[in-house]
Parts: C-alpha cells; structure tokens; sequence
C-alpha cells in the first residue's frame, strides 16, 4: 500500500515540509534511502544523511532545522523515533497473519483450543492445555500439560513452555526461549548434589517479550513472576523464584540469580548479573557487565562496575 505525506503526517501529528502528495510504501534507513522509501532522523550523528538521502519521505524532530538543501519531503514531529516506532507497527499489523491447524501437530484430546489460531508444523500441545484466541503458534512449539497460553500471543520454532505455567494475552516468545525449566537447586551432600524438585511455576504476565533462547525458570516453591510489560532480550537467564516488575528491560546475557526482586522500570545493560535474595528498587538503570552482589534500596539510581556503584 501506498501513503501520502499527508497522510502520514495525520497518523503521527505531524507538519509536511514539502510536497504533501509526495508517496512511500516502504521504509529504509536514512543512509539506505531509496525512492519510495520513508527513513527517519533522530540523532543528529545522522543529520549529513538527510542532505544525500535518496528516501522520499524523512520524520525529522520539530526542532530541526536543515544546514542545506534537503531532497525528501519532511514530516516534522515531536519525537521521531516514536514516530517511527508508531508507523511500522501498523505497517506490521496490516499483514495478515496465519491461521489454521496443520496436519502434522499433535493436539491432545483434552486441551482446549480458541478461535482464529494459527497451529504450524510438528507442535506439541499437552494434556489440559488452553490456547486463547488469535494465538500464533510457529513450527515446533512445545506446550506442556495444564499450560495457559493468554490471546494473540505469538510462540516462535521450538519455544517452550512446561507444564502448569502460564503466559499472559499479547505475549510474544522468540526461537529457543524456555519458560518453567527447572531452578537450578541441589542440596550438597557427601555423596554429591542431590537435586530438590522444583514443583512451583513460571508466570508471565500480558504484554511480556523474551528473546530467543532466553530462558525464565519455574520456582522452587510459588511462582517465578515476570510482569506486565517487561521486555528480556536474547540469552537472558531468570533464576527460580524470581519476580520482575512491570516495564523492565534486560538486553543480552543478563543473569539474574534465584529469589531476586527486580522493581518496576529497571533497566539493565548486556551481561549485567544480580546476586540471589536481593531486592532492586524500582527505575534503577545499570550499565553493561555490571555486578550487583546485594541490595539497591534507592530508587532511580544509575549504576556500573563490579561491586556496581552510582
């Protein structure tokens, strides 16, 4: 489908400088800029793009204002990069999505499905399982007994999620993620580590993303809870028994050891690791491979380092 300038421009509140008939059906960067294409300009690192841009369309912040002659036609708009981020999500939900049941799935008996699924090849649904309206299950998803799965959410290859756990609506789990493995608790003994069942579950809440092959594990006893809205990138480790609150993002390699409570809005950088039992006050920011060995009491701190430190 094609847009106007104008158009765009009333999706996003913005002002054309231009020609408001000029027409996109595609996005690229700006440094990437091909006839026909919409880019975007928010950090000013960028700006020299905007003079060589082949794009036809650029969202531009309010504030900017051009050194020389620019090609484009430009929208301005209060915040580019939101703009932007606003744009490809309709892009993306204009796409139409999958739906039916392939032949080679194994759906037990008694697991109830909802309308409008999409159900790929070789996925496994147990015994008891409920899969809410609109879900996308891709190849290979495993959904263990008496698992909830809320509506539209969306499993990609060879997601899986053991038994009795549950996954809210809206949530999107990529390749490999695990959710309810085991805790990582053994008991040391003379005669080595004996393992203690870990017969409590994993929960994530609406709106929940994990990355791929990132893995949230069951509790101990009670539940490992991941909030509403939280957002785990790749390779990210959740020990048993933990809780995440709402709206907080983990990037890559994040570990984060069992029976830790980690406040609304945090965000942690790549390969940054928490000690167990510790409590993380709520909008603390930590910079990548830091370590934190205990409690943040303070809210809103920025940390780093190993001891990390404001």
């Amino acid at each position: 489908m094609e847009f106007s300038a104008q158009m765009i421009a009333g999706l996003v509140q913005g002002t054309v400088v231009g020609n408001p008939e000029t027409m996109v059906s595609d996005f690229a960067k700006i440094e990437e800029g091909r006839p026909g294409c919409i880019s975007f300009l928010a950090n000013e690192k960028y700006e020299n793009y905007i003079y060589t841009t082949e794009s036809s369309i650029v969202l531009v912040n309010d504030s900017f204002e051009p050194k020389s002659e620019v090609k484009a036609t430009l929208i301005k708009v209060a915040n580019a990069r939101e703009a932007v981020a606003q744009l490809i999500s309709l892009y993306a939900s204009m796409k139409p999505k999958p739906k039916g049941i392939d032949s080679s799935a194994f759906i037990d008996p008694s697991a109830q499905i909802g309308e409008n699924v999409y159900i790929g090849p070789f996925v496994a649904i147990g015994p008891k399982a409920v899969i809410g309206d609109g879900c996308i299950l891709h190849p290979h998803v495993t959904i263990g007994a008496n698992v909830r799965i809320g509506k539209n959410t969306e499993m990609y290859a060879g997601s899986v999620v053991y038994h009795d756990c549950k996954v809210g609506e809206r949530c999107i789990l990529h390749a490999g993620c695990v959710i309810g493995a085991d805790g990582f608790g053994f008991e040391p003994t003379e005669d080595g580590y004996k393992k203690i069942p870990q017969i409590g579950i994993a929960v994530l809440e609406d709106d929940v993303e994990i990355g791929a092959n990132s893995c949230v594990d069951r509790a101990m006893l009670g539940e490992t809870i991941t909030r509403k809205g939280t957002k785990l990138d790749n390779l990210v480790q959740i020990g048993h028994n933990c809780e995440i609150g709402t709206h907080t993002v983990m990037s890559a390699q994040v570990g984060v050891a069992g029976s830790t409570k980690v406040g609304q809005w945090c965000m942690l950088g790549g390969q940054v690791g928490v000690a167990g039992h510790a409590t993380i006050a709520d909008k603390t920011m930590v910079g990548a491979q830091s370590g934190i060995p205990n409690n943040v009491k303070k809210p809103g701190q920025e940390l780093m380092g190993t001891p990390a430190i404001e």
